[in-house]
C-alpha cells in the first residue's frame, strides 16, 4: 500500500536521522583506545574523500541511485547534499581542534541535531520553535560536560560546555540565510560549538 505524502516524508526524515546519528561512532574507537586521534583524523579525511567523490558522481556525472533518491531532500538535488556537508564539518573540527573539544562538537551535530529535529516543524529557512532550541542546548551541554569538566575543572568546564552549547543551539535553530538559501546546519553546528568553546577557554585563560 502506498504511503501518503506526510507518512512518506516522516519515514524519510526518521531514516535520515538514523543515518545522521551514525556519525556518533566516529570518535568511539579513539575513546576505546583502539585508534589514536591522528588515526581518527586520517579515517575522517578518507571518509570525506569518498563522500566528495560520490557527490561528484551525483552532481557532475549524473549517477543517481535509490539511496540518493530516498534520503536527499528536494533542495539538495542540485547542490551538495546534507550528508556531504555533515562530513565536511565533522572532519574539519577533528582536524583543527583537539579531541576534548572536537568530540563534543561532533556529537552536538550527530546527537543534538536529530533530537531537535524531531521536535521541530519548520522549513529549512525558518527558525525552529523554542522547545527545539531548549532541547538542543540541554543535549549539547550534556554531551560536553563529561569532556570539559575533567579537562578544565568544574567551574571552567561548565562555562566551556555552555559556550559550546549556546552557539550550537543557535546554529541549529536559526540558520543563516545567504542569497535566500539557508546554510545547512550540518555544516555550521560543529564549528560554531568548537569556536565557542575555544573563545571561552581564551577568556578564562
Amino acid at each position: 500500500m502506498a504511503l501518503s505524502t506526510t507518512a512518506w516524508r516522516e519515514r524519510v526524515e526518521f531514516e535520515r536521522r538514523l543515518v545522521h546519528s551514525g556519525g556518533t561512532l566516529y570518535p568511539v574507537p579513539y575513546l576505546l583506545g583502539w585508534l589514536t586521534w591522528t588515526e581518527t583524523r586520517y579515517f575522517l579525511v578518507a571518509a570525506l574523500a569518498v563522500v566528495l567523490a560520490l557527490e561528484f558522481l551525483r552532481l557532475v556525472v549524473g549517477l543517481d541511485h535509490a539511496l540518493y533518491r530516498k534520503l536527499t531532500r528536494e533542495y539538495e538535488n542540485d547542490a551538495l547534499a546534507g550528508y556531504a556537508l555533515y562530513q565536511v564539518s565533522m572532519t574539519g573540527v577533528a582536524l583543527l581542534v583537539e579531541p576534548t573539544l572536537a568530540i563534543p562538537a561532533m556529537w552536538m551535530l550527530s546527537v543534538g541535531d536529530p533530537v531537535s529535529g524531531a521536535l521541530a516543524d519548520n522549513d529549512a529557512t525558518e527558525a525552529k520553535r523554542p522547545a527545539a532550541w531548549i532541547a538542543m542546548f540541554l543535549v549539547c551541554f550534556g554531551l560536553a560536560v563529561p569532556f570539559t569538566i575533567p579537562a578544565f575543572g568544574p567551574d571552567a568546564g561548565v562555562a566551556v560546555a555552555i559556550a559550546g552549547a549556546v552557539p550550537a543551539a543557535v546554529a541549529d535553530g536559526l540558520p543563516p540565510i545567504i542569497r535566500e538559501v539557508a546554510v545547512d546546519d550540518n555544516l555550521t553546528i560543529p564549528p560554531a560549538a568548537a569556536v565557542g568553546m575555544l573563545l571561552a577557554l581564551a577568556v578564562l585563560g
